[in-house]
């Protein structure tokens, strides 16, 4: 009697097991990223591709860098996206991360409005026009919310960065590229941008490009691996097949013509190794 009732709870088990998949296959995979490659566009353009080839569901989480990492680091994210390489670096040397896998770029550029009252058109690299920008008192949104973005704005002005309760033609917005954007459009300000968010919602804003692709104003974009070892219920598995399909031809094939078609040039530019 003992036997039959070990046999029929261990197939119990069994069918528990089979119920839930296995017990080890999570098809869910968490991403956290910054905003601008779900607001230009990019993931919503390249994710459903992966999940029809794999079977895997990614659930995508957008703030800016510094945020998108404390969820990872917070122990809600399988892997993250973003663009602030010392953030990164950190990430992982603290063993939240396993590996920074630079894959793609693309440029910052300083948005404004058509007449530039600043007259930064021209200048050497964003530095030089910060300092017009500055020395004109001309209005400029700054993200301040810790985003890659606004990491690379501070850099940009060094030891110059404005003091936003001092100096009131700078405006630290803490919030998203979409909301500054709109901001700087209401208040004919300038706006330090990535090229593709601004390119997908120009449509519905005054500004236009007034200085781009700067020695100053390449903009790398990375993928980590969430450790294991340092963070649980961690989906590796699935943070791994993500990055191999990212990284892979496939992926690769349709960042190189994403926005050729909507915007005559690509958004994104892959790092050749």
């Amino acid at each position: 009697m003992k036997k039959l009732l070990c046999a029929a709870l261990a197939l119990t088990m069994l069918f528990a097991l089979a119920a839930c998949g296995g017990g080890s296959e999570n098809k869910v995979i968490r991403m956290s990223t910054t905003t601008s490659v779900n607001d230009s566009g990019l993931l919503p353009y390249l994710l459903p591709v992966f999940e029809e080839a794999t079977g895997y569901t990614v659930e995508v989480q957008s703030a800016g860098t510094g945020a998108a990492i404390q969820k990872a680091v917070d122990g809600n994210a399988d892997l993250i996206l973003v663009h602030s390489k010392a953030s990164e670096e950190t990430f992982v040397a603290d063993g939240y991360g396993v590996e920074r896998i630079p894959f793609m770029y693309n440029y910052f550029v300083v948005v404004g409005p058509e007449k530039d009252p600043a007259k930064i058109a021209g200048s050497a690299n964003a530095a030089e026009a910060f300092g017009k920008i500055a020395d004109k008192k001309a209005s400029f949104v700054s993200r301040g919310d810790d985003s890659g973005t606004h990491k690379a704005e501070v850099k940009i002005w060094g030891e110059s960065v404005p003091d936003a309760e001092k100096d009131s033609w700078y405006i630290s917005a803490g919030a998203g590229m979409g909301a500054c954007l709109t901001m700087a459009s209401e208040k004919g300000a300038y706006c330090l941008t990535d090229k593709a968010t601004f390119l997908s919602n120009k449509a519905d804003l005054d500004l236009e490009i007034i200085l781009s692709e700067g020695e100053d104003m390449k903009n790398t974009y990375s993928l980590i691996e969430c450790n294991p070892e340092k963070l649980e219920g961690i989906n590796t598995e699935g943070a791994k097949a993500l990055i191999e399909w990212m990284t892979g031809e496939e992926a690769s094939a349709l960042i190189a013509k994403y926005g050729e078609e909507q915007y005559g040039e690509a958004l994104f530019y892959l790092i050749e190794e």
